[in-house]
């Protein structure tokens, strides 16, 4: 996959009335409430704090199906959903059912408060119905215009595993998607390898970065608003996991650039590495259990570290930090442990985070799940795409062809793979630049960020 062609803007002003016409013709009027929906409805139920993702999710994933161009679709999609949230959300509470009163007697006191979703996503559909209708008659200029050309590369494949557990999200428009106006463009990427199921992996690709936008922090400190976008969203998939008995955990990779500098956060062993004219920047430390930073964390809370095929905490989990992460393995049977009961604080769902100023001479990122970078080596990442390029061309399919390279070193689990350029790729090949390895500098050029331990 690869978005952020270079579009001129009378190009994109056409484009943009065109599919609001498309959509006004196949939707002439706003849905009857007893109408069937144009898209799935997420789950059954929503908490107050999950609707905004939720809904975001739902709308992106609709406009892209029938070719929104980018930028329109973000702008129609803050705007609809905003005006959503403005109203009282009261009327689509939804009355817990008996088992889930008994659950929280048993626990805490506060009350259950579970929001429709089927009602919601049909009144969010007549908001969005009547933005295209004004819209029509005038399209915001924001809405027109793409800050900064992206090229970005993404392939994902099941592999030889039973289902497919990652998730990635690329948002070249995050701006737009959340009415941020000021002059400093943003871009966010992320990767989630689900593990126990995709439900935390899904979950974590919807909530993080509407986590991550709600931040205070965001315009001032990145960083920390990615660390907090990730311990809010454990938090909230814990209760939700607790709601509707899921087992599931997932790791996490992130990249925010905001205008000349890159944020990065991570949970567990998906990584995120920086090519510069050629040489592999390395720009994190994955969370392994191996660590003897984890393993000291682990123990002092009274955990264990062991080597059962690989190093794992308490036996169970192979990554030492993750959200959610249900004790469910395949080392256990199902059903061999209640459903509640987790490896938490063993697994922390404390993100870290490391920023860095960009110069203008970085070629690109890349972020991957561990099935990648269990088989592919840092060091040889800058030959293998400069190996890609030469053959292609272009970065358009780049990300294809390594996780290709994944699968023919062994590598069984699943595999995702983003590539964003950050300098036209033509240029890459212009320069020369095949890569000789690792930088020696490593995080000591980075502004690390790591959550104080209690």
């Amino acid at each position: 996959m690869a978005c952020g062609a270079p579009q001129q803007s009378s190009q994109m002003a056409e484009e943009t009335l065109g599919f609001l016409n498309a959509f006004l013709h196949d939707f002439p009027a706003p849905p009857h409430p007893e109408s069937p929906l144009p898209w799935k409805v997420p789950g059954a139920a929503l908490s107050p704090e999950e609707v905004e993702g939720e809904l975001v999710e739902l709308a992106m994933g609709f406009l892209g199906s029938r070719n929104a161009p980018l930028p329109l679709a973000s702008c129609l999609v803050h705007e609809a959903v905003s005006q959503l949230l403005r109203t009282d959300l009261c009327e689509f509470r939804k009355l817990p059912r008996q088992e889930e009163e008994d659950d929280n007697d048993t626990e805490e006191k506060a009350p259950v408060i579970l929001l429709d979703a089927s009602s919601l996503a049909c009144s969010f559909f007549h908001q969005l119905w009547e933005v295209c209708s004004q819209w029509r008659e005038h399209v915001p200029s924001a809405a027109q215009v793409l800050q900064r050309q992206w090229l970005v590369s993404i392939h994902a494949i099941r592999n030889m595993r039973r289902k497919m557990e990652d998730r990635h999200v690329c948002l070249p428009t995050f701006n737009q998607l959340f009415g941020l106006s000021d002059p400093v463009d943003r871009a966010y990427f992320a990767v989630f390898d689900g593990h126990g199921g995709v439900d935390a992996a899904r979950y974590a690709a919807v909530h993080v970065h509407v986590n991550a936008a709600r931040q205070p922090e965001l315009l001032t400190d990145p960083a920390r608003a990615l660390r907090e976008a990730f311990r809010r969203a454990d938090e909230m998939f814990l209760w939700k996991a607790k709601r509707e008995r899921l087992q599931s955990g997932t790791t996490g990779v992130c990249a925010l650039i905001t205008g000349q500098t890159l944020h990065v956060a991570w949970l567990g062993d998906s990584q995120v590495i920086l090519v510069q004219q050629g040489q592999v920047v390395k720009l994190m430390e994955p969370h392994k259990p191996e660590r003897q930073d984890e393993k000291e964390r682990i123990e002092a809370l009274g955990g264990f570290v062991s080597h059962m095929d690989c190093w794992r905490v308490n036996g169970t989990l192979a990554v030492s930090r993750a959200i959610a992460p249900g004790i469910r393995e395949a080392v256990y049977p199902p059903c061999a442990l209640p459903w509640d009961v987790f490896q938490k604080p063993y697994v922390s769902g404390e993100a870290d985070s490391a920023s860095r100023e960009l110069t203008g001479s970085e070629d690109y990122l890349l972020l991957a799940c561990d099935g990648f970078f269990d088989v592919v080596p840092h060091q040889e990442v800058a030959g293998l795409v400069w190996s890609c390029l030469v053959r292609q061309g272009s970065g358009l399919h780049v990300a294809e062809e390594l996780v290709a390279a994944a699968r023919e070193r062994g590598s069984r689990d699943n595999i995702t793979v983003v590539v964003v350029f950050l300098r036209d790729p033509r240029d890459l090949l212009e320069g020369g630049a095949q890569g000789a390895g690792d930088l020696p500098s490593g995080l000591s050029e980075l502004e690390t960020n790591t959550p104080e331990r209690s």
